[in-house]
């Protein structure tokens, strides 16, 4: 008798570095050799919005280095538990604009789509460390509602799948979704905001890249990088095979004190962008969102750097700086 063995599905490694992130506080604060005298701060502000790093990121911190720009951005800190003026849960009006559960339609022209309520990386500075998820997201068995308004509404040419991170899902769901929206035949362009490949490189894979060129869509990838330390050789390297494949990338930055306020930082980021393939998108203003007051920089300030950046910079490197604004049909610029 033959016995037939089955194929082992493997998970693929970028799975594997989603589970084994570091939630823990005081793991993550053991790992990089932090005081831990930061660590009830830290606890505390974790009990609110929890920690999650991937281990490929934690490996680019500067370990015993509490000023450390990438680690500001995914530690959590006291500072977060505190009210501040301005600061709310819905700071950009997303809930406003929901259409269908999933579905946001806030610019001429577009219809965003939150594709997945969960992220690699739990940025402390995030917009939407508040949204309501689990009722405002397209989850598979609400696709054909989305799909249904989307096919009806024949004014929209453009579909951003955002989230959570999008590319939290596989590539099978992801490639499944994309041929839905290609079969709506006013659509034109499929875009992709995403910060998962910037701390877990190895979610570039070829199945990404195969279902995202195949289609009719013009496949747009929107990532999200605010320094230039951010950008591991591996992620350059699988950002070339999307960009030879033909994928347009872009980047959008959000201006954060402590982290990328400084001329240098913005140049040297531009440059770093540019060498890797990603054109200079986007350089947002802090959205105002309940915990995140103490990376705000003032308005006056960034004018100074964006003055200097386009005085430093090739034009076609300096990043447009905007302000996101409730109820606004597009993003404000700043300068």
């Amino acid at each position: 008798m033959i016995h037939r063995i089955e194929p082992v599905c493997q998970t693929p490694l970028w799975q594997q570095s989603l589970a084994n992130a570091y939630t823990d506080v005081d793991a993550f604060i053991h790992f990089l050799k932090l005081d831990k005298e930061t660590t009830p701060a830290a606890r505390a502000a974790a009990k609110q919005f929890g920690l999650k790093v991937p281990r490929e990121f934690a490996d680019l911190i500067r370990k015993g280095d509490p000023d450390d720009p990438l680690l500001r951005q995914v530690l959590p800190i006291g500072e977060e538990t505190l009210a501040a003026a301005g600061f709310i849960h819905d700071p950009v009006g997303d809930l406003e604009k929901v259409v269908v559960p999933g579905v946001l339609h806030k610019y001429r022209g577009r219809l965003l789509l939150i594709a997945n309520g969960s992220c690699a990386v739990n940025c402390r500075y995030c917009f939407r460390r508040h949204y309501p998820y689990q009722e405002a997201t397209v989850y598979r068995q609400r696709w054909q509602e989305a799909i249904r308004h989307i096919n009806q509404a024949e004014e929209i040419d453009e579909i951003i799948l955002s989230g959570g991170d999008p590319l939290a899902l596989s590539d099978g769901k992801l490639a499944e979704l994309a041929a839905r929206l290609e079969a709506i035949t006013h659509l034109q362009r499929l875009r992709i905001h995403t910060r998962l490949p910037v701390v877990i490189p190895s979610r570039l894979t070829a199945e990404l890249t195969a279902w995202l060129t195949r289609g009719r869509l013009k496949p747009i990838f929107v990532l999200h990088i605010n320094h230039p330390r951010e950008i591991s050789s591996e992620l350059a390297i699988g950002l070339n095979r999307l960009k030879q494949a033909g994928v347009t990338l872009l980047n959008q930055s959000v201006l954060l004190k402590g982290v990328n306020d400084s001329v240098k930082t913005l140049t040297d980021l531009s440059y770093a962008l540019f060498d890797a393939g990603i054109m200079p998108y986007y350089l947002h203003l802090l959205d105002r969102v309940a915990g995140a007051a103490h990376f705000e920089v003032t308005e006056l300030q960034a004018k100074q750097l964006q003055t200097e950046l386009r005085a430093n910079l090739p034009g076609y490197l300096v990043p447009r700086m905007v302000r996101e604004s409730a109820g606004a049909t597009a993003k404000q610029p700043i300068f």
